[in-house]
């Protein structure tokens, strides 16, 4: 049955197929590589069932997950968040493997068939993720000094604060307790984006909003960059319109 006619029958009926051009596509890309990356890498003797259920479990928390920076720019233009069109995660999401292969790695110990279980989980996560961020390497001695900083000196300004690829940079620092964004924007907008996107982060709880249209460090500022650029012909108009204009 064509999903378009099961939809003409039943508005409501919830859909998935083995096709990439319809929502939910079950695909054994989805789970067959982790479950045999975290087998292998446990010498797992067999892959019992409770690996497959930690495989699915895993698959069912990622569809209710935020999709990353990386999936909303290779799906632009779908509304990629939980619901009856999408159940099943993208098959080309990289966290699939961070997700999948540690908990499947977990199960094998857990049922007695793993030879050599993985005693430092994270230290395997971090491996893995070596293979999927090319950026891992140089990254991660920045991300682990911010973890080890004070909540109070974990703050990030993002000066794009209404463009949706900073509010999901800002929703995956909250998650990683990296730090605290501070996003600049009109805040209607700015929740307005973060509805949209489907993301779970609250306005003046877990982030900061800084409006640059009603903002006590404005006139300050235009004032500064007047003082700046005057002997380059700018105004005082101008220098107002250039710092309400930028945010950087």
């Amino acid at each position: 049955i064509r999903p378009e006619l099961a939809k003409a029958v039943r508005p409501d009926c919830i859909i998935a197929t083995g096709r990439s051009d319809y929502p939910n596509q079950v695909n054994n890309v989805l789970c067959f590589p982790y479950i045999f990356r975290g087998a292998l890498d446990c010498g797992a003797t067999k892959i019992t069932e409770a690996m497959k259920l930690a495989c699915v479990r895993q698959i069912a928390d990622l569809a209710k997950a935020d999709i990353s920076e990386e999936v909303a720019s290779a799906y632009a233009g779908k509304e990629l968040t939980f619901g009856p069109d999408y159940l099943i995660p993208t098959p080309f999401d990289s966290r699939l493997i961070l997700k999948i292969a540690p908990a499947v790695a977990k199960a094998a110990a857990e049922s007695g068939v793993a030879t050599r279980p993985i005693a430092d989980m994270e230290a395997y996560k971090e491996t893995l993720s070596r293979f999927v961020y090319q950026t891992g390497m140089l990254m991660r001695p920045v991300i682990n000094a911010a973890k080890a900083l004070p909540d109070a000196q974990k703050r990030v300004a993002y000066a794009d604060g209404e463009d949706e690829r900073a509010l999901r940079a800002a929703q995956m620092a909250i998650d990683d307790k990296i730090a605290q964004p501070i996003l600049i924007g009109r805040p209607a907008v700015i929740a307005a984006r973060i509805a949209k996107a489907g993301l779970r982060m609250q306005l003046g709880k877990d982030v900061e909003v800084c409006n640059p249209e009603d903002d006590p460090r404005f006139r300050q500022y235009w004032e500064r960059y007047h003082q700046l650029m005057k002997r380059d012909g700018a105004t005082p108009e101008v220098a107002k319109a250039a710092v309400r204009r930028s945010n950087t």
